[in-house]
């Protein structure tokens, strides 16, 4: 087999990719370890940034989007019963689109069987070879049976667990990362959402995040400690801690009922450079973590996903090797400015075992030059809502 660009993992970043580069009649082939079943099971967060919307647009994928999406102005931040709103319109200018991960990748799904794209699900032991030659190719196995793929290039969107980064040798991969002393446990919910935008809540008892992905249902989170399982919380005992970090008139008006999910997913951030190695470019997870604080990870994905699709574009036809050239340098750029409003949110608004009085009363400061600040209002929305592309 034979493709022009060959794309590891089938998740909403290669979906992306796929979709962009076939609309641009360059071909490509999607290689993904699991069914599209699991990859369509999988639940994600749903913040959408502005540049993540056009995206979706510029691929043929979000019609369903606009009608179903829930368009957010702003978000709340709590803390000592305080409810503070930021006006993401007001502040600067622009707004979020909630919409959930899961109901992205089917869209991206269904405009990709629209052009005939070729996806194989079920791959195992992919491995990429003379990726800085002038001939790469990908083989992997699948039934029983051993394949060879041939392509220009190779774009590993396959998550931090994948074998693309790890392609890369360590003695060239730099990574950066920090791991924070807890998780979030997320409960999945047919209730009606408790308050029609986002509330993130700083609480002594630790943070509690009240999010939404449609009118009938409801995603919460709390900060639990990274040794408890999720056996260890029953569904009353989830409803009743995250009642005790909200505030009292929210706790109040909050419809509970049975979970349909219940995960734990610890926190990390997480940068590996570079992004490129010959044929070979990162995208995605396999290339970065955020905590899901800042609503960023999926919309770091997108934005690799349009500077990778950009120099390929430009090289395939304007001969233009620019924009692969600095494809690292330029996604890399924006990548860290999220980091650092990830690092920033989290670190206002969750409880830390090590925090002294000192540490808490910074966070108080901070909610409070939010509550106050016009200037910091919008520094949040403009890092809420993404910086452009």
């Amino acid at each position: 087999m034979r493709t022009q660009v060959a794309i590891i993992g089938g998740g909403p970043s290669g979906l992306l990719l796929s979709q962009l580069l076939n609309k641009a009649g360059i071909g490509t082939v999607v290689l993904e370890r699991q069914s599209r079943e699991h990859v369509l099971s999988r639940i994600r967060a749903g913040v959408l940034e502005r540049s993540t919307v056009d995206l979706l647009h510029q691929a043929g994928a979000g019609e369903r989007m606009d009608r179903e999406g829930f368009a957010h102005h702003g978000c709340y931040l709590s803390s000592d019963q305080q409810m503070i709103r930021v006006d993401f319109q007001e502040a600067c200018g622009h707004k979020v689109m909630v919409y959930g991960q899961t109901e992205v990748t089917r869209d991206l799904y269904e405009a990709q069987d629209a052009l005939g794209a070729a996806h194989i699900h079920g791959v195992e032991n992919v491995v990429l070879h003379d990726v800085k030659g002038a001939a790469p190719y990908v083989t992997w196995d699948k039934d029983g049976t051993s394949h060879r793929l041939e392509c220009d290039f190779i774009a590993g969107c396959d998550g931090f667990h994948g074998v693309s980064r790890r392609t890369i040798p360590d003695d060239v991969r730099r990574e950066y990362e920090k791991v924070y002393p807890f998780g979030w446990l997320g409960v999945l919910s047919e209730t009606p959402p408790v308050r029609d935008e986002l509330i993130y809540a700083n609480h002594p008892r630790g943070f509690a995040l009240a999010s939404m992905r449609n009118e009938m249902l409801s995603r919460y989170y709390i900060q639990v400690p990274l040794t408890d399982k999720v056996e260890d919380w029953s569904d009353n005992a989830f409803w009743a801690e995250l009642k005790a970090r909200l505030p009292q008139d929210v706790a109040a008006d909050l419809v509970t009922g049975p979970s349909i999910e219940k995960s734990i997913a610890p926190l990390r951030s997480f940068v590996s450079e570079p992004l490129r190695w010959g044929a070979l470019f990162l995208c995605g997870d396999a290339a970065h973590i955020v905590p899901p604080t800042g609503a960023k990870g999926l919309n770091l994905a997108t934005s690799d996903v349009h500077y990778l699709s950009q120099g390929l574009l430009a090289h395939y036809n304007d001969n233009d090797p620019s924009g692969l050239d600095g494809y690292s340098q330029k996604a890399l750029a924006r990548i860290w400015k999220a980091m650092r409003f990830s690092w920033s949110v989290t670190t206002m608004m969750h409880s830390f075992p090590e925090h002294s009085d000192y540490d808490r009363q910074m966070q108080r400061v901070e909610l409070e030059m939010l509550a106050t600040d016009p200037s910091a209002r919008k520094l949040f929305a403009e890092g809420y809502t993404g910086t452009p592309l």
